[in-house]
């Protein structure tokens, strides 16, 4: 039995849920998100809650019990308050920046050319460049899925180097450091 998926949702003031044809639509102050439920998922709403139950118990319906349950109470969180992610661009010469009208993301990263990104509507994106100090990109977004792939996107364009530490990383990461070369006598 799954105890996530058993869970009642509480469902806020100001958000509007919409069933129909197994799409759920979440509307909140910062945005809209629509999900399509698939599986044997039954999704019953009451007055100010959301119970997720499975129609059939077989081993498929059981693992989407409880998914289905925190994605759902993830589009509520984030159509009410919405999400964060803080990357740091660490490296001499590594340069982020917006154009277009704050719709693409260009990076210098020590590269022959540079990296263009173009920015999904759903996410907002500000960077901090302050003096001695690494450049931060802040994505937010009220669509936490979005959000972390496309984070892990541009974390990937040049990941944490293990000697030096230069790249791009989410805030708080620790990265190993290997040594490098010693010379021996």
């Amino acid at each position: 039995m799954s105890r996530i998926g058993n869970r009642t949702i509480i469902i806020p003031k100001n958000i509007f849920i919409k069933i129909k044809n197994n799409v759920i639509s979440v509307t909140g102050p910062i945005g809209t998100i629509s999900m399509k439920i698939i599986g044997d998922i039954k999704i019953e709403m009451e007055e100010n809650q959301i119970t997720i139950k499975r129609i059939e118990n077989n081993k498929y319906n059981k693992s989407l019990h409880g998914l289905y349950r925190m994605l759902i109470n993830n589009m509520i969180i984030g159509v009410l308050y919405g999400f964060k992610k803080e990357l740091e661009v660490k490296g001499v010469g590594y340069k982020v920046a917006l154009a277009n009208d704050n719709q693409v993301l260009e990076f210098h990263l020590g590269y022959s050319h540079n990296i263009v990104m173009n920015l999904p509507k759903e996410l907002k994106v500000e960077i901090k460049n302050e003096k001695n100090q690494n450049t931060r990109i802040l994505l937010m977004s009220y669509d936490k899925q979005l959000l972390g792939i496309f984070a892990a996107k541009i974390r990937s364009l040049k990941k944490p180097d293990p000697y030096q530490g230069k790249g791009i990383r989410y805030i708080n990461e620790y990265i190993i450091k290997k040594a490098g070369k010693t010379t021996v006598k």
